[in-house]
């Protein structure tokens, strides 16, 4: 008999189907894909935190114009080497950090610190001119790095480098107005080059010419090197009037405020020279005005520049109020306790104010370096005060140079003077004196005007230290300073 097979009660038999299977393949062939694209980068995972988002070029352009018109030169230039990080073939952008970079040496204070900046700003110059060769901003601003560049300060020890920049300097700005004959700023830069190879009548035609553009009026450039031609032909207070037109377009660009208020101490000089100090004092006041609204609007935008507390620091002391002078030289010692320079500067003042053992602690970190409880005595302290901020600090000494000559053969002069039988200084003393005569024998193109006076005081110095030589005692002599004022009609005493 025919039995019926039973059906299962609980489950069915496996049965192939043509369109399931196309149904996984085409599954397991997605996730393979979907894997690989995941590996290479291209599909972000899920749940995967979010990436920080990256700002585009644009926002750190502004940022660093921002920072520009408030007078934070080193946050405009970070925002504009970010910009180039992200976009290295823009040359505009590579010149205008060149622009920025050379203005913010003019906050720098000593030789090595500016001639490092100005070299970045050389490089970005080049850099711009390769990238845009036919674009004559990107050669105007090289022409103006340039130009800074050749500052006889920074290379003494190579016055034929100085040319080679000038030369290359005119070159630039020349092929800038090939270029674009009506680019305004090319024309001020131009007339700036000008200005330093001494050739006053053509900067001032050139300079002339850009005033005469159409928006020159808006472009602090301009009216800076229009002031620095009329600072070069002795018009101060045309000058004046030019920096204060700068100074209107760039509110918080302080060093605009220094140059004025340099200015005013020119002709506050020339007053004290022909009517005395005390007629000359309301002209200073006017220069210090300018200096204390630098130091207040660095204080606004949290820059710590020690360049108007060294300014109003040289105003006092020409006015011959050393207290004053000596507090604010060690203020700018709080924003830059490791300056060497800034100790010279110092030990300067106590020099002039007479206070001569107290200047040999700063001219020795000036010169020789200090550390530990030393340079707290450079700073003017009794000893170190960590509990008050005053700690003690490392400083390297400075190289002697014309603008750090000054502080060697004062240093030389005091060690000499104060020298006695049984305290005798005078070995280091001409140890120092060497060391000048070697200077100015070496570079003696970069001390034309300061020579003679140099080599006198040195001179002085030594006739002191021959005489406790053979006599035990030195002699009554008159001690001058750097302008070869003299300071004192008898050796001090300690």
């Amino acid at each position: 008999m025919n039995v019926v097979p039973r059906r299962p009660l609980f489950s069915r038999r496996p049965q192939s189907n043509v369109y399931r299977m196309f149904v996984w393949v085409m599954m397991t062939l997605g996730g393979v894909w979907i894997i690989q694209q995941v590996s290479a980068g291209n599909i972000t995972p899920l749940f995967e935190p979010t990436p920080t988002p990256t700002r585009a070029v644009e926002s750190f352009l502004l940022e660093g114009n921002a920072n520009f018109t408030a007078g934070n030169l080193t946050g405009s230039i970070i925002a504009y080497q970010e910009a180039v990080r992200l976009n290295p073939n823009d040359a505009d952008t590579l010149a205008k950090l060149a622009r920025i970079q050379t203005y913010s040496s003019a906050f720098l204070i000593t030789d090595e610190e500016r001639k490092t900046r100005l070299l970045a700003a050389l490089d970005s110059a080049r850099q711009a001119v390769g990238l845009a060769p036919e674009n004559s901003a990107a050669h105007a601003v090289l022409a103006f790095a340039l130009d800074w560049n050749a500052d006889s300060s920074i290379y003494a020890d190579d016055l034929q480098q100085v040319q080679k920049f000038l030369i290359e300097a005119e070159k630039e700005a020349l092929t800038a107005l090939q270029l674009d004959k009506n680019n305004t700023l090319a024309l001020a830069y131009y007339a700036e080059v000008l200005i330093d190879q001494q050739k006053l009548d053509q900067a001032e035609q050139y300079i002339n010419q850009a005033l005469e553009r159409e928006g020159a009026d808006q472009l602090m450039d301009v009216h800076r090197v229009y002031a620095y031609l009329l600072e070069s032909q002795a018009q101060y207070n045309l000058a004046i009037t030019e920096w204060d037109k700068a100074i209107a377009i760039e509110p918080n660009f302080t060093f605009l405020y220094r140059r004025a208020g340099a200015n005013y101490r020119v002709l506050a000089s020339a007053i004290a020279n022909r009517e005395g100090v005390e007629a000359a004092k309301p002209t200073y006041i006017k220069s210090l005005e300018y200096f204390d609204k630098a130091a207040r609007i660095n204080e606004q935008i949290g820059v710590k520049d020690p360049g108007p507390y060294l300014s109003i620091a040289r105003t006092y002391s020409q006015l011959g109020e050393f207290f004053a002078a000596a507090r604010n030289a060690q203020k700018a010692l709080e924003f830059e306790p490791t300056n060497a320079d800034i100790y010279g500067q110092l030990g300067v003042i106590y020099f002039r104010s007479r206070n001569y053992e107290g200047s040999i602690f700063s001219f020795e970190c000036a010169i020789r370096g200090c550390s530990g409880e030393d340079s707290c005595l450079g700073r003017g302290l009794e000893r170190c005060f960590p509990e008050l901020g005053e700690s003690a600090h490392d400083i390297q000494g400075l190289a002697i140079s014309p603008s750090t000559i000054v502080y060697y053969y004062t240093y030389g002069s005091v060690l000499a003077a104060l020298s006695r039988p049984r305290d005798n200084k005078c070995g280091k003393a001409e140890e120092i004196f060497n060391e000048v005569k070697v200077e100015l024998n070496a570079n003696p193109d970069a001390y034309t005007d300061g020579y003679e006076t140099i080599v006198n005081i040195v001179q002085a110095g030594e006739a002191i230290c021959q005489s406790l030589a053979v006599d035990g005692a030195p002699p009554a002599v008159q001690v001058t300073n750097e302008a070869g004022e003299v300071m004192s009609d008898a050796t001090p005493t300690p």
